[in-house]
């Protein structure tokens, strides 16, 4: 039984890919040129190809300010690419587990998110996101959505590789601190889609819909980006740096972020027995695969 995974050159992807592993399940993740989601006949050959058992899709247009000049592109990808994966996993009755965000709500609740909640959403890329859930959604019932938020990594450019360059380099920092919300670390989302996946592939009856998935326990921009620090330190000497708690308004940005997107993740827990980690424990655990694989490129 092969896993199909899409995106597997991202942040989310990469630890998918590097899981499975562990996971013993073998899996086939073609890079960009060999599966462009927005091609409906790159997508019908790559199935053809790798006759999946289960496709997981961590493929998205994930710049949120740059959505808000480049609409097009934002759509093809998450509307469109995930519009496509649908109808292809629809035609051989392959079910699909598709990553979403914490940002197709507007923030205005007060209180974490539920499934059931009304979307909201205030930037292209989340709107672009809830489309991609609404194709899903009518093409293949056979489907779970996992919406997470504030997704960081070891790997490339995210809010925590961005905050340790940034740290080494100036001698203070303005963070936003009035938006709230729960840092997700891929390594937790990647083991959480894999077990799902898993259940889907064993198990006779899925309960398929929507959930939420996102690190445990809430907090700012700010205190998150201090914590960041804090671990840091651990590791190396950084230079004093002054921290600068500032308002969404003291940072304008061309897209407009919900104020509090936390997401309540009881149903994933009552449904599948997945309880989120705490999240300043996830990112001790993410801090210190970049410091490890710093030391390995010194030697």
């Amino acid at each position: 039984m092969t896993i199909l995974i899409v995106g597997a050159s991202g942040q989310l992807g990469r630890e998918l890919l590097r899981q499975s592993q562990r996971f013993q399940r073998p899996a086939q993740a073609p890079a960009r040129d060999q599966l462009d989601i927005t091609q409906i006949f790159q997508v019908e050959k790559a199935f053809a190809k790798f006759c999946p058992s289960i496709v997981i899709n961590a493929a998205a247009y994930t710049d949120v300010d740059g959505a808000e000049s480049e609409i097009e592109h934002a759509f093809d990808v998450n509307e469109t690419g995930a519009d496509n994966l649908a109808q292809s996993c629809a035609k051989r009755s392959i079910p699909l587990v598709h990553v979403s965000t914490d940002y197709v709500f507007d923030g205005n609740k007060g209180a974490p998110y539920v499934e059931t909640d009304s979307i909201a959403p205030l930037s292209v890329y989340g709107r672009s996101k809830a489309e991609g859930e609404a194709r899903i959604r009518t093409a293949l019932p056979e489907h779970i959505i996992v919406r997470t938020s504030w997704l960081y990594s070891a790997y490339g450019r995210n809010f925590v590789t961005t905050m340790l360059t940034l740290g080494r380099q100036k001698k203070e920092l303005s963070v936003v601190a009035d938006q709230y919300g729960s840092p997700t670390s891929a390594v937790d989302l990647a083991e959480v889609m894999l077990q799902l996946a898993l259940r889907i592939l064993n198990a006779s009856a899925i309960p398929w819909g929507t959930y939420h998935y996102s690190g445990h326990g809430i907090t700012t921009w700010w205190e998150f980006a201090s914590t960041i620090f804090k671990i840091a330190s651990r590791h190396e000497s950084l230079p004093a740096l002054h921290l600068k708690p500032i308002a969404t308004d003291e940072f304008p940005t061309p897209a407009r972020r919900p104020l509090h997107s936390a997401l309540d993740c009881g149903r994933i827990k009552r449904i599948f027995g997945i309880q989120p980690k705490p999240w300043q424990k996830s990112l001790r655990h993410v801090i210190q695969q970049i410091y490890a694989a710093n030391h390995r490129d010194d030697r």
